[in-house]
C-alpha cells in the first residue's frame, strides 16, 4: 500500500519572523534537484487545515518565471504573519513511472508530481510544529521511490535508484544549506522508509 512520505525541518532558536527566509532557503535547494524553480502555487489556511484559506494564487503559463520564483512568491503570501497560520506551497519535480508494465517490455516515463512546502506558525493546529516541524515538505506518495507491486529488472531498477537518488539529493541539499538544525524523513504510516528501500534495491541485487 503507498504510504505518504515527509521531510521535517526544526530550526534551533528560531524566531517566527524568520519563516520566509527559511522557506526561500529551502524551496531554493528543491530547485536546485529538480531542476525547477517555478512556483505552482501558493495557499494560507488560518487555524487549522479544516479551514478554508485565507489566500490562495494558481500560478500557471501566464505568469512569468520572475513572478512565480520563490522569493516573490513567499513575499506576497507570507506579507501578514500570523502566528496561528500555515503558509504552504505548491512545486513539481519529475520522477520516472512506470505507464505501461510487463517486464522487460516494461514502458517508463517521466512525469511530474508535486511536492507542497509548507511553514508553520507556532499557534496554528494547536502547536503542531512541534511535531512537523517549523517547515515540513510532503514528498506526495512513496510509491516513485519503491515501485512495490512492480516486476523490476536490472533495466527498471535503474529508474527506481534515480527516483531515490533525487530524494537523497534534495535532503542532502537542505541538511547542508538550508539551516536547519534537525531533519527527520517519515512516513505517515510510521513505517521505515530507510529499511524499506534498503530491502527494495537489496532484492534487485
Amino acid at each position: 500500500m503507498a504510504d505518504q512520505l515527509y521531510l521535517s525541518l526544526w530550526y534551533a532558536n528560531f524566531r517566527f519572523s524568520d519563516l520566509p527566509a527559511a522557506l526561500e532557503r529551502v524551496m531554493r535547494q528543491f530547485a536546485i534537484v529538480s531542476g525547477n524553480e517555478r512556483v505552482r502555487a501558493a495557499t494560507v489556511y488560518p487555524l487549522s487545515w479544516q479551514e478554508s484559506p485565507v489566500y490562495q494564487r494558481i500560478y500557471d503559463e501566464k505568469d512569468t518565471n520572475e513572478a512565480a520564483e520563490p522569493a516573490r512568491v513567499i513575499a506576497e503570501a507570507t506579507e501578514r504573519l500570523h502566528e496561528d497560520y500555515a503558509y504552504e506551497f505548491e512545486m513539481m519535480w519529475e520522477l520516472w513511472v512506470v505507464e505501461q508494465s510487463g517486464g522487460l517490455d516494461a514502458v517508463w516515463k517521466k512525469e511530474p508530481r508535486a511536492v507542497r512546502v509548507t511553514g508553520f506558525g507556532p499557534d496554528f493546529d494547536e502547536g503542531a510544529f512541534e511535531q512537523n516541524g517549523q517547515i515540513r515538505i510532503d514528498l506526495g506518495s512513496d510509491t516513485p521511490f519503491l515501485q512495490e507491486d512492480v516486476d523490476l529488472d536490472e533495466r527498471s531498477a535503474q529508474y527506481v535508484k534515480q527516483n531515490v537518488q533525487k530524494l537523497v539529493d534534495l535532503t542532502t541539499a537542505i541538511q547542508k544549506n538550508a539551516g536547519a538544525a534537525t531533519r527527520l524523513l517519515w512516513s505517515e504510516s510510521g513505517e521505515n522508509l530507510a529499511q524499506k528501500l534498503i530491502g527494495r534495491l537489496q532484492s534487485l541485487n
